[in-house]
């Protein structure tokens, strides 16, 4: 039986793609509303896993997730990088210039703005959802969502810059035992308090070990004003991170390891 996944959006979005990329070609969609819903939807059973976007090259760091990571009780175990590529699709038959209204999420549409430059006919129209909006007249979405809709792909390649990637993590109720992959990721989080040189302290228990810290993102702590905690992730190739993660122990409030899976 198909593995329920549960994304943000509908079926045809990016997160749809991540989803197939991550968990097999068949999978049982749990479409959701909002993220909040998609992380209650892993936590209650409804859903097996859920495929979260954490950041994207242009637009930075979906906040919204990392702040959900600390406040659920839910597992990293893999990841993927998908190359976003936005394609203008409409209704069988329809040409470019009957086009006068494309739909998309606000963030494709940012990402597509030379393309609305060059056309000052066609007004761009914010929607939720990437996916969703392939039922409208003319939409940005992925070729997924036109393969899905039965819809032609106008134009391919609308993005403004062609290194356009989003990074998704897969969640779950439970953690992966660590693989025999050679080089595996560890995404963790730190509560460092607010103390002289805490964080570089912390930063050097990662480096005195060669341990490659690939992203390092601050959220504001609730309840503790100007106190923050600190998501990081750490490629290990051996087995470094456990006496890491001992040294941290002994100056840090709390450390919490979201998961370890394979590098991508």
């Amino acid at each position: 039986m198909p593995e329920a996944v549960a994304i943000q959006g509908e079926a045809g979005s990016f997160s749809h793609a991540a989803a197939l990329e991550t968990r097999g070609p068949v999978v049982r969609l749990v479409p959701c509303a909002t993220f909040v819903e998609l992380f209650r939807a892993v936590e209650t059973g409804a859903a097996a896993s859920g495929v979260v976007p954490i950041e994207n090259t242009l637009a930075g760091s979906v906040h919204e997730n990392y702040d959900l990571l600390s406040a659920h009780a839910l597992h990293v175990v893999a990841e993927t990088e998908l190359r976003i590529r936005h394609c203008l699709i409409a209704p069988p038959r329809t040409t470019l210039p009957q086009i006068r209204r494309v739909a998309s999420h606000p963030v494709a549409l940012a990402q597509c703005r030379h393309f609305f430059v060059t056309h000052p006919g066609v007004v761009a129209v914010p929607a939720y959802d990437t996916a969703g909006t392939a039922a409208a007249d003319a939409a940005i979405a992925s070729k997924l969502a036109a393969e899905l809709y039965g819809a032609d792909v106008i134009a391919e390649g609308l993005e403004d810059h062609a290194e356009n990637y989003t990074r998704f993590l897969v969640v779950a109720r439970e953690p992966t035992p660590r693989g025999p992959e050679e080089s595996q990721k560890s995404s963790l989080i730190l509560s460092l308090g607010n103390t002289p040189g805490t964080l570089y302290r912390a930063l050097g228990v990662f480096a005195a070990r060669g341990l490659n810290l690939t992203k390092i993102e601050s959220r504001p702590l609730p309840g503790r004003p100007w106190e923050y905690l600190f998501y990081v992730d750490v490629v290990d190739s051996g087995q470094g991170i456990g006496a890491a993660l001992e040294e941290l122990r002994a100056f840090t409030s709390s450390i919490r390891v979201l998961g370890t899976y394979p590098v991508r």
